[in-house]
């Protein structure tokens, strides 16, 4: 049985890159390049090394089953060039963790290596993955935890008004919690314009 591809759900336009689309993740047809992808050295932080193939289809095949967990594909141009993940904070990543609101949706992204650089290529990954979750009129503020000792997505992260909280120890590595509200996402934004 082959697993069909599933359709664009979201877009948008960068001015400078042109278009940003996300559709869901597909486990097994998408798995050679997700294997790809989290294994590369510049993924380090993804924790995904040492993962086969069949561990990574295992994971995103869990992650698709899951009621507070969803993964997706991001496209540039049309070709994959991203992955991004959304969660309930209050249920999967920080579950007890952390004192959650209503509203609140956790947030993972990875860009995917490449030979060549573009510049403001991830500052607009990351962009749109917060327009793509700030369209859900039911979030209010997107929660990250990222690793301590990853200062370039923590520098991503306050591009786009991300503010650091505190860290927390989570039991595969402590973690920066930080909250990105909509005001200060348009606030961010708006500082760039």
């Amino acid at each position: 049985m082959t697993e069909h591809t599933p359709d664009v759900i979201f877009s948008a336009t960068d001015r400078a890159l042109g278009e940003f689309s996300l559709r869901a993740l597909a486990p097994v047809a998408d798995g050679s390049l997700l294997h790809r992808w989290v294994t590369h050295p510049k993924a380090v932080f993804w924790m995904m090394q040492e993962a086969a193939l069949e561990d990574v289809v295992r994971e995103y095949s869990a992650i698709a089953s899951s009621a507070h967990h969803e993964a997706f594909i991001g496209l540039h141009r049309g070709k994959p060039a991203f992955l991004a993940e959304r969660y309930d904070p209050s249920r999967v990543e920080l579950k007890g963790l952390y004192e959650a609101r209503p509203g609140d949706v956790g947030m993972h992204f990875l860009t995917a290596p490449s030979d060549t650089r573009i510049p403001g290529f991830t500052r607009a990954v990351i962009r749109t993955v917060m327009e793509f979750l700030l369209a859900d009129p039911a979030v209010e503020r997107v929660v990250v935890e990222p690793d301590v000792r990853n200062t370039a997505v923590q520098a991503l992260n306050a591009a786009v008004g991300f503010v650091p909280e505190r860290e927390i120890d989570k039991p595969e590595k402590r973690a920066l919690l930080s909250f990105c509200t909509r005001a200060q996402f348009a606030a961010a934004r708006g500082a760039r314009a």
